[in-house]
């Protein structure tokens, strides 16, 4: 995979995103840095991981929760302590139907709930 830098440099279209994950059952790791054994994870269906990340893009959307405040908090991603930020990234550098949402949206968007093999996310683009 080529840097985000090399990419930029090639002319290549690149992506800054925050997200939050939230890992269940069937992801492919039933481990993060809250959960280091996996027991909250391996008994998080994925429909009780997705209402979680409903609930929290609610209370994103409607003003009473900032999106990197929400990230540290409750993401399972090792993201969690730069509040959910990922840096910037081009193609091929990201599972695919997370890098397919990432680029559909407009700076400042924020994504429904996308599905990986890592778990389910809502990812907000930030450049």
């Amino acid at each position: 995979m080529a840097s985000a830098a090399a990419a930029a440099a090639a002319g290549e279209e690149t992506v800054r995103a925050s997200h939050i994950l939230i890992k269940h059952e069937g992801s492919r790791r039933k481990a993060s840095w809250k959960d280091p054994d996996g027991r909250v994870i391996s008994a998080t269906t994925r429909s009780d991981a997705a209402a979680r990340l409903t609930e929290l893009r609610g209370q994103i959307l409607s003003g009473r929760a900032n999106f990197a405040d929400l990230a540290a908090r409750h993401s399972d991603c090792s993201s969690a302590r730069r509040g959910g930020d990922l840096g910037t990234f081009g193609r091929k550098q990201m599972q695919k139907p997370f890098e397919d949402a990432t680029f559909a949206l407009k700076v400042g968007e924020m994504s429904d709930i996308v599905d990986t093999d890592s778990g389910v996310h809502i990812i907000l683009r930030t450049a």
